[in-house]
């Protein structure tokens, strides 16, 4: 049983006439006539009663024709869904970020991505790495935006921007004084850090040997659980912390509240990065996808504020 058989015995059935079938299907009268025979053979049945006045179908050979054009209509729809996945840019695209990455790079990449891909409708989530690692690998996304380092069997990485961290601290602070913080002030430093399972939590702490979270009594231990509660916490004078060159500059305290001083070299950085399942059919997408992370990769803050 083949589609052109099936194709035959719809158009025959509204035709009527062996011969209009066999011009609305570009063939032979003989050939439409041995294929719609080859097929009855197949099936153990009559599908049409033949005169030499007119061709009929078939009590049976109804709900064989009934059937057949709802298989060429499907097959249709698997050419349209093949066709329509020639462009890549076209399909959902479903991205994970960290947490310390997706709230400073969505609100530019976004308008980014509908300007090259307007027709590609864009799914965005955030997430801790673990569990954007585990979606990733489900299929329920098809991109994630993490730091490395980043391993996965068939996952594959891209690096695509360094991004250096800056101290943050109140106006007022000592260490405002200085156009840069040597590293080593931060060693066995007290910093306002993100909660445990924040992977920039783990690069600070490696990058600032000894800090631990700040204590803001006896019995309280201040942890934050976005760099945004950091940020205010800094600025309500609690503490110093770290952040990444993309959420350092992006706040609406007023001028005079924080102040902002890179590190000197070697100045602690992470590396941003892309993954995706080595096996994702739409690279196009990825290609654009990694193009646009890289055009909204941030700008070197001002140094102080």
């Amino acid at each position: 049983m083949t589609l052109t058989e099936l194709r035959y015995i719809v158009t025959l059935a509204q035709e009527q006439h062996f011969g209009r079938a066999a011009e609305r299907c570009h063939v032979s009268q003989p050939t439409l006539s041995v294929g719609v025979k080859k097929l009855e053979d197949e099936l153990g049945v009559l599908i049409f009663e033949r005169s030499k006045s007119a061709v009929r179908l078939t009590p049976v050979g109804e709900g064989i024709v009934a059937q057949a054009q709802k298989v060429l209509e499907q097959a249709q729809n698997i050419r349209e869904l093949a066709q329509a996945g020639k462009n890549q840019l076209a399909a959902p695209l479903k991205v994970g970020a960290i947490y310390t990455v997706g709230p400073y790079l969505f609100p530019r990449l976004i308008p980014q991505l509908h300007r090259v891909a307007p027709d590609m409708p864009l799914y965005i989530e955030e997430n801790f790495t673990h569990i954007l690692r585990e979606k990733l690998r489900t299929g329920e996304l098809d991109a994630i935006i993490i730091a490395l380092p980043f391993q996965e069997a068939d996952v594959l990485t891209m690096a695509l921007y360094d991004e250096p961290f800056y101290v943050l601290m109140p106006a007022g602070h000592p260490w405002a004084a200085l156009e840069q913080i040597p590293n080593r002030m931060l060693h066995d430093r007290s910093l306002l850090l993100l909660g445990e399972g924040h992977c920039f939590r783990d690069q600070v702490l490696e990058a600032c040997p000894g800090s631990n979270r700040i204590e803001a009594g006896p019995a309280t231990t201040i942890e934050a659980s976005s760099l945004e509660t950091i940020r205010h916490m800094v600025a309500s004078g609690l503490g110093i912390s770290v952040l990444p060159q993309s959420a350092v500059d992006r706040h609406h305290y007023a001028p005079g509240v924080l102040e902002v001083r890179p590190l000197t070299e070697p100045v602690p950085c992470r590396t941003v990065a892309i993954a995706w399942r080595a096996s994702f059919p739409r690279p196009r997408a990825i290609e654009v996808l990694a193009d646009s992370i890289r055009l909204c990769s941030v700008n070197p803050p001002a140094a102080g504020h």
